[in-house]
């Protein structure tokens, strides 16, 4: 639970402090001094050379990127944003992006931070996939405006149609086009054995018109 007078925000932000004070090697918890012969803290064993480096942090807004730059963590930006602008999704994101790089470098960080944005992407390959999302590509897509905890928030649209639909659209996403990694977002209610083959799907269809290679790290 927060401290009387900090937000679940506030709290989240401490901890993650407290956890990359103790993976850079800070001392977390006292010695026993009957087996250490002090009582000094101790640090977490096994250390791995930088992994504060390594962390990402979750944004959604345009200061909440600011503040990742500044603390020197990876930004990490999903299917919505919890504020709106009247923006595209996709520029609006592009917008925070721009704004994290900027806070890193003038924080003075060694390195090239990382971004990554998630996105849902399904390819019409399969009459399966018609049926599943036919009608919806049929729709058209559009991003969405709606009430999130007492704020407006935008949610990205999903990509949803023929291949080389998807990859001039995907061309046309700002945000896909400043980010380093695109994880993919897919609907676990379809069962593990269609989402492997959607995720084939894009590999094979989609990837490749847009220079994608595949990674399995983040």
């Amino acid at each position: 639970m927060p401290a009387p007078g900090t937000s679940d925000a506030d709290d989240a932000r401490e901890r993650t402090a407290q956890f990359r004070r103790a993976i850079r090697g800070s001392g977390v918890a006292a010695a026993n001094p009957q087996l250490a012969g002090h009582s000094n803290l101790l640090a977490i064993q096994p250390q791995s050379p930088g992994l504060a480096e390594r962390t990402w942090w979750g944004s959604g807004t345009r200061a909440t990127a600011r503040r990742t730059g500044e603390q020197g963590m990876n930004l990490m930006s999903s299917t919505l944003l919890t504020e709106d602008t009247g923006a595209a999704f996709g520029a609006l994101q592009a917008e925070q992006i721009a704004i994290f790089r900027q806070a890193w470098a003038d924080a003075g960080h060694p390195g090239t931070p990382r971004v990554s944005v998630s996105r849902s992407i399904m390819p019409l390959i399969t009459e399966q996939d018609r049926r599943h999302f036919g009608l919806r590509a049929q729709a058209g897509n559009h991003d969405q405006v709606g009430h999130l905890d007492g704020g407006l928030a935008r949610f990205g649209t999903s990509y949803i149609g023929e291949p080389d639909v998807l990859v001039e659209q995907l061309a046309q996403d700002a945000a896909v086009r400043a980010a380093d990694t695109v994880p993919l977002t897919v609907r676990n209610q379809l069962g593990v054995g269609y989402n492997a083959q959607l995720l084939d799907s894009v590999l094979r269809f989609v990837a490749p018109g847009r220079g994608w290679r595949r990674s399995a790290r983040l």
